[in-house]
């Protein structure tokens, strides 16, 4: 409830705008003052232009001055929040730096960067890449001269590519990703956002058939080989079957998943169903049940020799001989294919990409060098150099401390300053203690000048965060929206939405003073029946008295007895328990209770049958079903095909089965549209004019009626006239709580206009109507 009640809050405020400030400047000229409040004259121009700038009559007398009774109503619940202090709780100020957290974001980025970023990608989504690898693993922020060995170990391997070497005999040989054993570091065919950023970078600037230069990644140092070059394929969408097969298995059974995948492919040749094939023998759980369906999927998404299989169809519907994966084998068949979608559909979605991708370390060293700037960061060398004098061997293990002496002035020294503030050395000394780590390699001085860089990276970011507000118009706006949206949920819910609803007494009354409001006109208490043809209606007119009619859709299992037995089972008495819940929750229905003889006819066989279906009868009752909704029969021998000494034939012959009808004309509906389900339509309500055609097209009069409209046959039958009253409360439950919560939202803003006295300044409002 509380969510779809903020997204109506901040629904009002899409309409009533957001402030521009805690308070407002008492210097500004105010449009209208809320007790002893000022409104500023700015404040509602910005979100009035923002919230209807491109209407048509934006700035004639009437919208604004609508627009600002509107405004002020808002600004009234908003008001009122704070002076009661819902603004200063623990739960609103985490709420709110929640959302502040996620609005935040796009201001905290490069937007120029990101812009170029994903026109990249998707110019890079045209063209798809084979290549090669090889892997020196190294750590991101790994020492200086491990860096250095890594490289020239990297560049040694590019030298003997180079003088001919074979690049696959060198991956396998050389190449630290675990992958290189098996295929010499062939990665197949990748496209952009497939790979991290550096990688993929080499990769398009180099040419086929060439080397890249050492590439660094957070993974080490990659030598890339380029194969070829190819216009992207786009996206296939495919099913499959599947049959289990994985490298290793025993002969046996592998021979047996490629017998059974043949049998399969030979009835997919002879055009048998392919979803009931699917649904039959697949061993994919996850698409068995749809057809073997599988999602869109372009390069580099699939298993290459299943991605090479799908894209090698062409025709919608055609498939492929069985192809052996990792997985099993599988039979595909091309549902669709589809190229490159336009930039504008894909551009949302790259976005989203780009954000979490490695690229997206690109635009925050962008960002990072433009805040340092625009901020003024400023370090102090001497400072600095005093800082890193205390590293030591304990911050390789983890383990360095400092001691907080506040006698020691070389702690309060400033480190470097943002704006002016200042960031001392034991600001930085506390950081190092909290994100230090155990390190394998490099020096205590490497270490300390990563933390440091760190540090100084966070607090700029930090800093930027804490001072958006004052840098940006539109997030302060958009944060005081949700600072009002929060504020004006709380109020609402408590004197709105929640009041309406459990104020029972209050809505009773509500109704009861307002129930012209409340009124039916005239109605009839009738049947439609909407037929496909004139054969349809007189199946359906014969029915209609019987009212009662088979459920066919149910599926009521048999209760099965010992032979020669009468008394229920464990599994016959928990089968009835839940057919008993069935009957007392639906008081439509009845049953018929099936007494079925053994296979010999005679009068114990059939006397034995009656019994089973009185002890059926007796546990049901017992259970709280009324007699009303049982009959009792016995059906004596069951005639079926095959001798009655099977075991099926046994089992079918001592036991009681059920058939379940219902009173709902619904039922007999489906009964008549088995083999279409538009066939007939059936309605049983009372109708007011203007509710149906079909009965307003005939005589209000209690009767029988048959009538044609839109190519379909009604029938029509009137039981009763009704003529226009008054609704109960439960008939209109849901719209009269709507009514009086607009009712209980109009007395309040009443009482808050008396509260905090509304004055408007007429001159202000004057400069807005042009």
């Amino acid at each position: 409830m509380r969510s779809n009640h903020l997204l109506v809050a901040v629904a009002a405020l899409a309409l009533a705008g957001c402030t521009a400030s805690n308070k407002n400047n008492s210097k500004e000229p105010a449009i209208a003052t809320l007790g002893s409040e000022p409104l500023s004259s700015s404040e509602f121009k910005y979100v009035y232009e923002k919230n209807n700038g491109g209407n048509e009559d934006a700035y004639s007398e009437k919208s604004v001055e609508d627009y600002l009774e509107l405004y002020t109503n808002f600004k009234l619940k908003v008001l009122e929040a704070e002076s009661r202090g819902l603004d200063t709780t623990t739960a609103f100020n985490r709420e709110l730096e929640g959302y502040k957290e996620q609005l935040a974001l796009p201001y905290l980025t490069e937007n120029s960067v990101t812009d170029k970023l994903v026109r990249e990608a998707y110019e890079r989504s045209k063209q798809e890449i084979n290549a090669s690898h090889i892997l020196i693993t190294l750590d991101p922020d790994a020492a200086p001269q491990d860096t250095l060995a890594a490289y020239n170990r990297v560049m040694e391997l590019r030298k003997r590519a180079q003088a001919g070497e074979d690049f696959a005999k060198l991956a396998k040989e050389n190449s630290q990703d675990p992958s290189a054993a098996d295929n010499g570091g062939n990665l197949g065919y990748f496209t952009a956002m497939q790979m991290v950023y550096p990688f993929e970078n080499a990769a398009y600037k180099t040419e086929p058939g060439q080397l890249s230069m050492p590439v660094r990644t957070r993974f080490g140092y990659h030598l890339i080989k380029v194969h070829d070059k190819r216009a992207a394929r786009g996206e296939v969408k495919v099913a499959h079957i599947m049959v289990r097969a994985t490298p290793g298995m025993p002969k046996a059974d592998s021979l047996a998943a490629k017998q059974r995948i043949d049998a399969i492919y030979k009835r997919v040749q002879r055009n048998e169903n392919w979803d009931k094939l699917t649904a039959e023998f697949s061993e994919d759980d996850n698409t068995a049940d749809n057809g073997g369906e599988l999602p869109w999927f372009g390069t580099g998404r699939m298993i290459p020799v299943f991605e090479e299989a799908a894209f090698a169809l062409q025709k919608e519907g055609e498939i492929a001989k069985p192809t052996l994966t990792p997985y099993g084998w599988h039979i595909i068949k091309l549902i669709e294919k589809r190229g490159l979608p336009p930039y504008e559909d894909m551009e949302q979605s790259l976005r989203n990409k780009v954000a979490k991708d490695s690229r997206s370390e690109l635009n925050k060293a962008v960002f990072l060098k433009r805040i340092r700037q625009e901020n003024n960061f400023t370090e102090v060398a001497d400072a600095k150099t005093a800082a890193f004098s205390k590293a030591n061997d304990a911050l390789l293990k983890g383990t360095w401390k400092f001691e907080q002496n506040e006698k020691d002035k070389t702690l309060k020294a400033t480190l470097f300053t943002i704006q002016g503030k200042p960031y001392t050395i034991a600001d930085f000394y506390s950081y190092v203690e909290e994100n230090q780590r155990p390190r394998t390699s490099g020096t205590a001085e490497y270490a300390m000048t990563l933390l440091y860089d760190n540090f100084v990276n966070k607090s700029l970011l930090d800093y930027e965060r804490a001072n958006l507000e004052n840098k940006h118009t539109d997030y302060r706006m958009l944060v005081r929206e949700y600072h009002d949206g929060i504020l004006l949920f709380q109020m609402m819910d408590e004197k709105v939405w929640s009041k309406a609803v459990e104020d029972s007494v209050g809505l009773k009354a509500y109704f009861e003073a307002n129930k012209e409001n409340y009124k039916w006109g005239e109605r009839v208490d009738a049947i439609v029946v909407s037929a496909a043809n004139k054969d349809l209606l007189k199946a359906a007119q014969q029915q209609l008295d019987k009212r009662r009619y088979a459920v066919k859709t149910a599926k009521i299992p048999d209760v099965l007895f010992e032979n020669g037995k009468a008394t229920l089972t464990k599994d016959g008495i928990a089968q009835l328990n839940e057919l008993a819940e069935l009957l007392m929750e639906m008081p439509n229905t009845s049953l018929d209770i099936n007494g079925h003889t053994d296979s010999r006819e005679d009068a114990a066989a059939k006397d034995l049958a009656q019994k089973r279906a009185q002890a059926v009868t007796a546990y049901l009752q017992q259970e709280g079903v009324p007699t009303t909704q049982l009959t009792i029969k016995s059906l004596g021998k069951t005639k079926q095909a095959g001798p009655d000494n099977t075991e099926t034939g046994r089992r079918r012959n001592r036991r009681v089965s059920f058939t379940l009808y219902s009173s709902d004309l619904g039922a007999l509906a489906d009964n008549l549209n088995a083999g279409n389900p538009l066939a007939v339509q059936i309605s049983e309500k009372k109708f007011q004019k203007g509710e149906n055609k079909a009965v307003d097209a005939v005589k209000w009069e209690p009767g029988t009626y048959t009538t044609q409209l839109n190519g379909r046959e009604y029938l029509i039958i009137i039981n009763k006239v009704l003529q226009p009253g008054y609704k109960q409360l439960n008939e209109v439950r849901g719209a009269a709580i709507s009514d009086y919560q607009n009712y209980l939202e109009e007395q309040w803003v009443k009482q808050l206009r008396e509260k905090y006295p509304v004055n408007v300044n007429k001159s202000e409002v004057n400069k807005l109507i042009k």
